[in-house]
């Protein structure tokens, strides 16, 4: 079992800048991929970033490429997200999620989730 906690929501200007971080505990390390996903209101959840489990290989939505930069710390069990020059439209509440697969864009493919964090940027 993997517990996951997120942290650093809140609210932020467009242009902005916040960074999430993902506590994991229980059985972690660099046992499973690491992952965001969002989902804004009325909408579904979507996939927004990945990180493997040694951290050397990550993936992006495109909508955050350029801007969203994800890292872990596999001693800290922490995974972070760097969001840089937020938009109005990241406004979602943020998951982490861990997959035992070597990395992952599909919720389908996550084992544990965690209670999320609320973000929203203003105009």
């Amino acid at each position: 079992q993997v517990q996951l906690v997120e942290s650093g929501g809140g609210l932020v200007q467009a242009g902005g800048s916040l960074r999430l971080s993902c506590a994991a505990s229980g059985r972690t390390g660099s046992t499973y991929a690491m992952g965001w996903f969002r989902q804004a209101p009325g909408k579904e959840r979507e996939f927004v970033i990945a990180i493997s489990r040694g951290g050397g290989r990550t993936l992006y939505a495109n909508s955050v490429k350029g801007r969203f930069t994800i890292s872990r710390d596999n001693a800290k069990n922490t995974v972070y997200l760097q969001m840089n020059s937020l938009k109005p439209e990241d406004t979602a509440v943020y998951y982490c999620a861990a997959s035992s697969l070597t990395l992952a864009t599909m919720s389908r493919s996550y084992d544990y989730w965690g209670q999320g964090t609320r973000v929203t940027v203003s105009s």
